[in-house]
């Protein structure tokens, strides 16, 4: 089990320039985590998309839908204070740092594109492809 941050899911999820990569994680681990704030951030992502007309309203709830089915059971509350401190230590983004406390909390790795939680978290955050290898 790995967590998944949103661009990762997104990568899978959207076909663009990272879609290969996200798949390779997938082909690895299938089984993949998130904090519930994964939901909000896709949202944002998608309509994003919607709103540069880049993909269709009825293109980005399926897309919605497939996200939803790749993590269905395995969304996670996370704690504030660990969140927070975690934040705190790192300057990393609070929302970001969900992903990190979820990843440490359970001892899973974070694979993540992201590369300040790859800077501030080497040993619980890793790239697409050094998971892969």
């Amino acid at each position: 089990m790995i967590v998944a941050d949103t661009n990762l899911i997104g990568y899978f999820i959207i076909q663009g320039p990272f879609t290969a990569d996200a798949e390779a994680v997938f082909y690895k681990d299938p089984l993949w985590a998130a904090p519930i704030l994964w939901r909000s951030e896709m949202r944002n992502v998608l309509w994003k998309y919607v709103r540069s007309r880049q993909i269709t309203l009825a293109v980005a709830l399926k897309a919605m839908e497939a996200a939803e089915k790749l993590l269905h059971g395995k969304e996670f509350q996370v704690e504030s204070q660990s969140v927070l401190s975690l934040a705190d230590g790192s300057g990393c983004a609070a929302y970001d740092c969900e992903f990190v406390h979820l990843a440490q909390a359970r001892g899973w790795k974070l694979v993540t594109a992201d590369a300040k939680l790859l800077a501030q978290f080497p040993g619980t955050a890793v790239s697409l492809q050094d998971f892969v290898k």
